[in-house]
């Protein structure tokens, strides 16, 4: 089969691997249809390089129709249309039974005290095969493939293997009062998928803060207040306080994470990583903080006294420095994490059977080819030509 490779820093190929195969009687194998490229995905391509290898198969935002099932995979039969989430997990564990799908005890990583395993994600989540291939092996088939409905194109469903889920968790961890204030950082992917969730569920002001001016016209678009972090930054603390009643926001979402923009410090330091022998780079990624907290510390500054800040952006750095006092003065309540994508399904799945009220059919900019991924990971990375979201279709 043909499958998108890492190979090194910017440097992931369409190569011809061995299809995948049936290894234990949960398996099921899926030809994939649909594949997003995510942030995350990003992460792979310029940081963490350090828990690669060569040829490793990138891609956890899969879709597609089953072509063979193991002996213990229940009621999952060839032919089934199926979105694969990207946490896996067994489903009866302490952790998944809690709802925490992304704390899997079946499937965690013990020798990097990680959580569940994750599809296409290095050796600190397990080091699966991902789904930015034509087949995909999907472990815990019995619990993990979500069925969705024949006929209605890809992209009504094949969000639900994170972008929706994850956006759900983060506005449902932001704790939004009815009728009150959340401002997202970052209006990419997650961020405005954030947005658009926030003011389905009561938010009655949704504010947005980006670099990027497509992203800030899509989400003025459909009423979020928007502020480009470039022209304003100096501005954006007394601006926000004044449209939310001196306070700030109930709620800030940080939906940028480790890519945030600027600290060319932490920058050079993740970059230094990428360079180090392997054993080194990994001691160095895993005790070193080498994020970009300039997100995560306006978070902090912005969100009213009593407030929450909800984390969906993906940080690295185990000792990255935290600003507490402010924290405990201010009173915060701060929740982050993987999203648990099984937890959310069932809330979700109406919103896509019933017409289409968070914008899912026309949310990814470009659709392409898997042979043209790494020039679809390019223009991804550099936000070229709109770029927005990416499906890529095997």
């Amino acid at each position: 089969m043909r499958a998108l490779s890492w190979h090194g820093v910017h440097d992931v190929r369409v190569d011809s691997v061995p299809d995948p195969a049936l290894e234990q009687s949960t398996d099921a194998i899926i030809r994939v249809t649909s594949s997003g490229i995510c942030g995350s995905d990003l992460h792979l391509y310029e940081v963490l390089s350090a828990f690669l290898e060569p040829g490793d198969i990138l891609g956890h935002e899969p879709m597609g129709i089953v072509e063979e099932v193991g002996s213990a995979v229940g009621d999952l039969s060839p032919g089934d249309r199926v979105v694969v989430p990207f946490n896996v997990a067994c489903g009866h564990c302490f952790m998944c039974q809690s709802g925490l799908m992304s704390q899997c005890e079946t499937t965690q990583v013990r020798e990097y005290g990680t959580g569940g395993s994750l599809l296409g994600y290095t050796k600190l989540y397990g080091q699966l095969p991902g789904g930015q291939a034509q087949f995909l092996r999907v472990p815990h088939a019995d619990f993990g493939p979500i069925k969705v409905p024949q006929g209605p194109p890809d992209d009504r469903f094949v969000y639900l293997s994170d972008v929706l889920p994850t956006a759900w968790q983060g506005v449902e961890y932001a704790q939004i009062p009815d009728g009150g204030s959340v401002l997202v950082l970052g209006l990419g992917p997650i961020g405005e998928m954030c947005c658009r969730i926030a003011q389905h569920r009561g938010a009655g002001k949704v504010i947005g803060i980006d670099l990027v001016p497509q992203r800030l016209e899509r989400a003025q678009a459909h009423g979020v207040i928007t502020f480009d972090l470039e022209l304003e930054s100096q501005s954006i603390p007394e601006i926000v306080r004044e449209l939310t009643d001196g306070r700030g926001p109930d709620s800030v979402i940080d939906a940028v994470g480790m890519e945030a923009h600027g600290a060319p410090v932490s920058r050079l330091a993740q970059r230094l990583a990428t360079m180090l022998p392997e054993a080194v780079a990994q001691r160095l990624m895993m005790t070193a903080g080498v994020d970009r907290l300039s997100a995560l510390h306006m978070a902090i500054e912005l969100v009213r006294r009593g407030g929450t800040v909800s984390l969906s952006g993906v940080y690295g750095g185990a000792v990255d420095p935290m600003p507490l006092m402010r924290m405990f003065d201010k009173q915060l309540t701060l929740r982050m994490g993987q999203g648990n994508v099984r937890r959310w399904v069932d809330e979700l799945m109406p919103l896509l059977s019933d017409g289409d009220p968070l914008g899912v059919d026309g949310f990814a900019a470009h659709h392409l080819p898997l042979e043209q991924a790494p020039q679809a990971y390019e223009l991804f990375q550099h936000k070229q030509d709109g770029a927005f979201k990416v499906v890529l279709r095997p």
